[in-house]
């Protein structure tokens, strides 16, 4: 007789294990089909900002000369005297009646020539011994006041934004930066250079030196718009580009620019606020390539 016995309690829980096993590896395929990130574009780590509000200062620059902004001249009333002392010399600064120079009349005795105004000593042709007339050379010439415009022009187009007692910041050669205002703005131009004559008043104690180059930069105003850094442009051939992310892929978007400051510069046109921007754009990335934005300022490790 064959005696049939009933199946070991270990094998009976192995043959469930093994089911089990083959029924998660069949089902498999399936859960990586329905897997989200299968088709996400798996590309090279970029760093980006978003496109944000700045303001740009509008500026007109003017470079020119520095001009006494009046000169008097300095001469004895009478003819025939002496230089007998000489009390003063160019680059002085003076006071209203100071003595300037001690001459000799004809008929014996000396007479003092003073300043007629509190300023600067510009130059003097003043000698011991020489002859003093009231026509003339002049003995002393000061600049009044020790007042100093820079005198420049302007093309036609910047000359409209200009007015009187704006406010500029000028650099002069040997004298460093000192403040400024606009004086006076011509009401012509030059008709070949198309050009206009700016005065521009210096507000300093420094002493200048006369005929000194310098420049202003004037501010006639302000533009706030969306901004990127002016790395994240690129300029060629087929026009000014920003290159933006979205949905993890690289577009190009022609863009208008406009004012530059402080390493920005004002996209007028082509961005709007929030947008996603490559911070430093350049040829390597192109139209629709997959990439990994990282925000500038976030941990990359």
């Amino acid at each position: 007789m064959i005696n049939f016995a009933a199946p070991h309690p270990s094998r009976k829980w192995l043959t469930s294990a093994v089911a089990a096993l083959l029924c998660l590896a069949s089902a498999a395929p399936s859960l990586a089909a329905d897997d989200p990130d299968k088709d996400a574009p798996k590309g090279a780590a970029v760093t980006v900002l978003k496109a944000a509000k700045f303001c740009f200062a509008n500026i007109v620059e003017v470079s020119g000369l520095v001009i006494p902004r009046e000169e008097t001249a300095v001469r004895p009333e009478r003819q025939g005297l002496k230089v007998a002392e000489i009390m003063a010399d160019a680059g002085d600064s003076v006071t209203a009646g100071q003595a300037l120079a001690r001459l000799t009349l004809p008929e014996g005795g000396t007479v003092q020539v003073t300043s007629p105004v509190a300023g600067l000593i510009a130059s003097s042709t003043a000698v011991i011994g020489a002859t003093a007339s009231g026509k003339g050379e002049a003995l002393f010439s000061i600049i009044a006041r020790s007042e100093f415009d820079l005198v420049g022009m302007v093309p036609t187009q910047d000359l409209g934004k200009l007015t009187a007692n704006q406010t500029a910041r000028i650099k002069i050669i040997g004298a460093g930066e000192v403040e400024g205002k606009v004086r006076r703005v011509a009401s012509t131009v030059e008709p070949n250079s198309q050009l206009g004559q700016v005065f521009v008043g210096i507000t300093t104690n420094r002493k200048l030196l006369a005929n000194s180059s310098g420049r202003a930069l004037i501010k006639t105003g302000q533009s706030c718009g969306v901004a990127v850094p002016l790395t994240a442009v690129l300029y060629g051939a087929g026009g000014t580009v920003v290159q933006v992310v979205r949905r993890a892929r690289v577009e190009t978007k022609r863009v208008e620019v406009g004012l530059m400051s402080g390493g920005q510069v004002e996209i007028r046109d082509g961005l709007v606020e929030g947008d996603i921007v490559v911070a430093r754009a350049g040829a390597l990335l192109r139209e629709g390539d997959p990439v990994r934005p990282v925000t500038v300022g976030a941990d990359t490790n």
